[in-house]
């Protein structure tokens, strides 16, 4: 592992050397402590609590390497467990302390320009990808196209172009949904939320105050996508159901702590309900970081953005994408 400077503090009275490998970041529990002004006991905590609830996979986000210590006036050469970016990040967002606060900001702006410059990169490749599909069209026009390899290419063109459709859509937020169903949908109920919180608390050891009601609000949520106006359902489909259930219980915001999860939780209750989790080939309609990603865009996200992260999302449910 190759070391260089990670963070620095706004006072400068941290700053933190850490190793740089395989493209993330790795830092020990110790480094961690010195960086969110916490104990090691504090973030050993934290970063059990990440594996156990399932946030990460230790084996994939963890790494051993010997590392030389100095003990008194000797120096030992001692096994020492690094933990990678995603480690780092998650534990960032869980540790209450001023530092901690400083390190949430200086990561949203740092990942607000990656995105800012990502997206400037697949824009480019975009128009790249529709020039590459467009002559690949003609080609197929003027010369019929025949072997394994050449349909897998055109396949693999049209993939990447609607993606970054999606995405182009996204930043111009024009996302508009594609295909849906209109069969009848199942409600959640309110005690069937309350039975996927006490399984929740039971099974990931919770604190005391997760899942605790601050107020109706829950009960707005779970009625607020199956209401109707003229004898017509505001949310036609079952996928546009789904998609508000999730921005409602988010964005209500209806408990002390738990919000996002619980919310992600009873989403996939309704889509199980609903059979929305699976296509027709049994696969995930919506993988697990992408569901990730939309929860945590819709709490991050603006009023005004309701519209099209909602036609998002409802498209990633419908498999319209």
């Amino acid at each position: 592992m190759s070391e260089l400077i990670f963070y620095m503090s706004k006072d400068g009275s941290v700053q933190l050397g850490a190793q740089l490998e395989r493209e993330t970041i790795w830092l020990t529990q110790k480094q961690m402590a010195l960086l969110f002004e916490k104990d090691t006991d504090t973030i050993g905590l934290h970063v059990r609590n990440i594996y156990k609830e399932g946030e990460l996979e230790e084996k994939s986000t963890t790494e051993e390497s010997s590392v030389v210590q100095q003990e008194g006036r000797r120096k030992v050469l001692r096994k020492v467990r690094f933990y990678n970016l995603d480690v780092i990040i998650s534990t960032g967002y869980r540790v209450k302390s001023r530092r901690g606060t400083e390190f949430r900001i200086w990561a949203t702006n740092v990942l607000r320009q990656h995105l800012v410059q990502g997206y400037t990169v697949n824009e480019k490749r975009l128009k790249e990808l529709k020039r590459t599909l467009k002559l690949a069209a003609d080609i197929s026009a003027r010369k019929a196209l025949t072997g394994d390899e050449a349909t897998l290419l055109l396949q693999t063109i049209s993939e990447y172009a609607a993606a970054l459709d999606l995405l182009d859509d996204y930043d111009h937020q024009r996302v508009t949904i594609s295909k849906t169903s209109r069969r009848q949908a199942k409600p959640v109920t309110y005690s069937e939320v309350a039975d996927v919180v006490a399984a929740m608390r039971q099974k990931f050891g919770a604190s005391e105050v997760f899942g605790k009601e601050k107020d109706q609000s829950l009960h707005s949520s779970l009625n607020a996508v199956m209401q109707s106006f003229d004898g017509k359902d505001v949310y036609p489909s079952v996928e546009e159901k789904a998609a508000h259930l999730l921005y409602f219980m988010v964005k209500n915001h209806s408990y002390v702590d738990g919000n996002k999860r619980i919310a992600a939780a009873v989403f996939l209750r309704f889509a199980d309900k609903n059979g929305l989790l699976r296509d027709r080939e049994g696969g995930k309609r919506i993988a697990d970081n992408a569901l990730v990603a939309m929860t945590l865009m819709i709490a991050e996200s603006r009023p005004q953005e309701k519209a099209v992260i909602t036609a998002m999302l409802t498209n990633l449910v419908a498999g319209a994408r």
